[in-house]
């Protein structure tokens, strides 16, 4: 699985007060503190991180091995390993995910759907708030 040793550098971002309009692609790690209305796609060649912040909003389509949201996403959400989502996500969209790690406080509108695609059940973790 995709533990955190071997998560790859964040190596990109977009500053909270920038706004892209228009699809991002990206390999490795990718944090977004800004705005993007467009899809942001991670590269199938190796493994991807994406970091969306409690300031960040994305309106479009996101596919990428990890996936952390604490912000805002309008579209569908693919993670092909592992979706996170903090206690400030508000997620409108149905989501993909191959392991899933929910706080207390996260919302979603929208479909779970586990990507059985190697037979193996899907891992669901619910976290408690810490603060």
């Amino acid at each position: 699985m995709f533990n955190k040793k071997k998560q790859p550098p964040i190596k990109s971002l977009i500053a909270e007060g920038t706004q892209i309009e228009g699809n991002v692609a990206f390999s490795e790690g990718l944090r977004v503190d800004g705005a993007i209305i467009g899809n942001v796609l991670a590269s199938d060649g190796g493994a991807s991180i994406l970091v969306i912040s409690d300031s960040a909003s994305i309106t479009g389509e996101i596919t990428a091995d990890h996936i952390i949201v604490n912000g805002t996403v309008k579209g569908p959400i693919h993670a092909r390993h592992m979706l996170e989502l903090q206690p400030k996500a508000r997620i409108e969209g149905d989501v993909e995910y191959a392991a899933l790690e929910m706080h207390q406080g996260a919302l979603i509108a929208g479909q779970l759907r586990p990507m059985l695609d190697n037979e193996e059940k899907p891992t669901l973790k619910l976290a408690a708030n810490n603060q």
